[in-house]
């Protein structure tokens, strides 16, 4: 496992639960709005000081008991390796863990659905499915994307989704087409997630510095958004 950072505590990463986060490196995006730019490079071609799997779940040990799980973030954890079998040892543990990914790696999503390893998943979405080429998609990532979503809630593993609303990359107009192709492909996925979060651009620390400069949406924008899902999922929050 290449892990470019560990939070030792967090409220806010799972859902119900107090967990620590750690932050895999190496992405197969770029999007410009991304605020962990200095972890999308992979490992030693980015210079980035590594942290030990040992070092992790010497951490975890020292905090049964205390932690609700652990959440995995990135970058994309499904380009590691050796995701699964970091996972299972941190089940081993008895820690629940939460998966942050962006989806396209249907393969890796499979396996860790199968394998039951996965105890909640959070998919984002990142702009209307045929526009994934502005942050950078691999090739056909898209459908990727969709197919996750359709096994996810077909496996009964409770999934959130969330858009990061970067203007540029995505506008209100972009949701009539994220809804309906997500509903084409399966009508349940919507109706089944345990939340959509709608959440504010903000203008630092991005991978394009250029978006440092990018006035976000105003909070009205990202009401009217909300309202939109609302028709669709049952809880729509909005993170600003």
């Amino acid at each position: 496992m290449l892990i470019g950072g560990l939070q030792k505590f967090t409220a806010l990463d799972y859902p119900g639960k107090i967990a620590a986060t750690i932050f895999t490196v190496g992405c197969n995006f770029r999007c410009p709005f991304c605020h962990n730019g200095e972890i999308v490079e992979s490992g030693a071609e980015a210079g980035y000081e590594m942290i030990d799997e040992k070092e992790v779940l010497d951490f975890l040990k020292t905090r049964q008991g205390e932690l609700d799980g652990l959440c995995i973030t990135g970058g994309e954890p499904t380009l590691q390796k050796d995701l699964a079998d970091f996972i299972m040892k941190v089940k081993n543990l008895g820690f629940p863990v939460k998966l942050d990914t962006n989806g396209a790696n249907y393969a890796v999503v499979e396996n860790l659905v199968k394998s039951n390893l996965i105890d909640y998943f959070a998919i984002d979405i990142k702009t209307a499915f045929h526009k994934y080429h502005r942050v950078a998609a691999p090739k056909g990532g898209s459908q990727e994307i969709l197919k996750s979503l359709e096994l996810i809630i077909n496996s009964g593993i409770p999934l959130e989704l969330r858009t990061t609303v970067a203007p540029g990359i995505v506008g209100p107009e972009d949701f009539d087409d994220i809804i309906l192709a997500i509903c084409e492909k399966n009508p349940n996925i919507l109706p089944r997630l345990c939340r959509y979060s709608v959440q504010a651009f903000r203008p630092q620390k991005c991978l394009d510095k250029d978006y440092e400069k990018v006035y976000p949406y105003e909070d009205s924008v990202l009401e009217e958004i909300a309202v939109k899902l609302r028709g669709y999922c049952l809880r729509v929050d909005v993170i600003k």
